[in-house]
């Protein structure tokens, strides 16, 4: 999900940068995205991936390192770009046909850009040597659309209620429990609501505000047939439910401006709200707060029908522009950078929690052993009976519309109705 970067939302590519972007595929060295390199016979193959800070890169350069070890026979070339821009450029790529022949992509932007992937078959993945078992149960559905398969994770995530255990003890507040339904969310969030702090802080971003309207209905605002659904009576009503937690329940303050991105999250972290959510790739953060307080987290409140949460996550797919030998050398690459030794790499980086099984014991080693049982306790609830996002083509226009329109919903300025009908007249699909 993985969005590592809050507040980071996709934006269309500019002329500019597709003038910077003209031999993007090839990587730093200006080499195509997939071809027979002219000081060697070996194929070369780019993967490209985002970026931006010295942790990130230096992930990327040992994971490729790895990749090269295990073919030695490929040239491996990586290219990054920071989150934001990052998409930006895959845009202009992809209008070019001129994708690296190893692209990653985050499953929640997958909808925007599965033609420019290749479907993946099972002999593809013989190819790769990937073994779907070795996978978190529901990860494949991360890059998965309309019944075809356009990548493999590399992480998995899902959305928590990440608390404050001091606001909690203050106000003599219950924790929340592992079965803990939606009657108990909102008796904590008045609980924890004081003079001092609100006991909720809403969220901006698509499932920061979404994943509890999402939880509480059992139903997501998109279809299987990946059909806008914005106006499901049961997801309507629970929406309803959640903009009232600021309008009617007073137990969240609204967004000022739909400048605060991540508005909740960031409520949360400085320690003036006593509960936000966030995905899991921002615990680590969070157990390690500057604000000092001690910090807990829970899976999303069950709603009438059971619990109900998506499984969330990034990974790595094959250009449709590669093709041939390059194809072959891609899928060979794509097992490396998902193999163990790659996934080992990524948990004791402690960067975000593998999709591989086997090596997500390593993420837990990598945090500091006063938060380690309790994140693990937390990740062992929420990572059990997840389903797979379903993702309308309109997806990124429906959020990019919500942005400012949530603020006046928050403010009651606009019926959240109102918002998700509008957004449901102009994208629907």
């Amino acid at each position: 999900m993985s969005r590592r970067v809050r507040g980071i939302s996709f934006v269309a590519a500019t002329a500019c940068a597709a003038m910077l972007l003209t031999s993007c595929a090839g990587g730093g060295s200006g080499s195509s995205n997939g071809n027979a390199s002219a000081q060697t016979d070996k194929v070369s193959i780019t993967w490209d991936m985002w970026g931006g800070d010295e942790k990130s890169e230096k992930w990327v350069k040992d994971t490729a390192e790895i990749a090269r070890k295990q073919n030695p026979d490929i040239e491996i070339k990586t290219q990054t770009a920071s989150w934001g821009d990052y998409f930006t450029k895959l845009t202009a790529n992809a209008s070019s046909g001129n994708l690296a022949c190893v692209t990653s992509m985050n499953g929640q932007r997958l909808n925007t850009f599965y033609q420019t992937l290749s479907p993946l078959s099972e002999e593809d993945l013989r190819t790769a040597g990937i073994n779907p078992a070795d996978f978190t149960q529901g990860a494949l559905d991360i890059l998965s659309y309309d019944g075809k398969l356009y990548g493999i994770p590399y992480d998995v995530a899902a959305m928590l209620v990440y608390y404050n255990k001091d606001m909690f003890a203050e106000t003599g507040t219950p924790e929340p429990r592992a079965q803990w339904n939606f009657d108990d969310f909102l008796a904590a969030a008045k609980s924890t609501t004081t003079d001092a702090h609100k006991g909720f802080g809403v969220g901006m971003g698509e499932f920061q505000w979404m994943a509890l309207p999402i939880a509480k209905s059992g139903v997501q605002p998109v279809t299987k047939q990946n059909k806008l659904d914005l106006t499901n009576p049961d997801f309507l009503e629970a929406a309803q439910w959640y903009a009232k937690l600021v309008t009617e329940e007073k137990v969240a303050d609204p967004v000022p401006s739909a400048s605060e991105l991540g508005w909740g999250e960031e409520q949360y972290q400085a320690g003036n709200v006593a509960m936000a959510v966030d995905g899991t790739w921002n615990a680590k953060g969070y157990f390690t707060n500057e604000a000092g307080f001690k910090a807990g987290a829970q899976r999303l409140p069950q709603g009438k029908n059971g619990s109900y949460a998506l499984v969330l996550g990034s990974g790595f797919g094959i250009a449709a522009n590669c093709q041939g030998a390059e194809r072959e050398a891609a899928l060979k690459v794509l097992g490396s950078l998902l193999s163990k030794d790659a996934q080992d790499l990524l948990a004791s980086s402690g960067r975000s929690y593998p999709a591989r099984t086997e090596s997500q014991p390593l993420y837990f080693e990598a945090l500091p052993e006063e938060i380690r049982g309790e994140v693990k306790t937390a990740f062992e609830a929420v990572f059990t009976g997840l389903t797979g996002q379903n993702s309308a083509s309109t997806w990124q226009q429906v959020n990019e519309y919500f942005t400012p329109n949530l603020v006046s919903v928050y403010t009651g300025a606009m019926n959240i109705s109102d918002m998700l009908a509008s957004a449901q007249s102009q994208f629907g699909n």
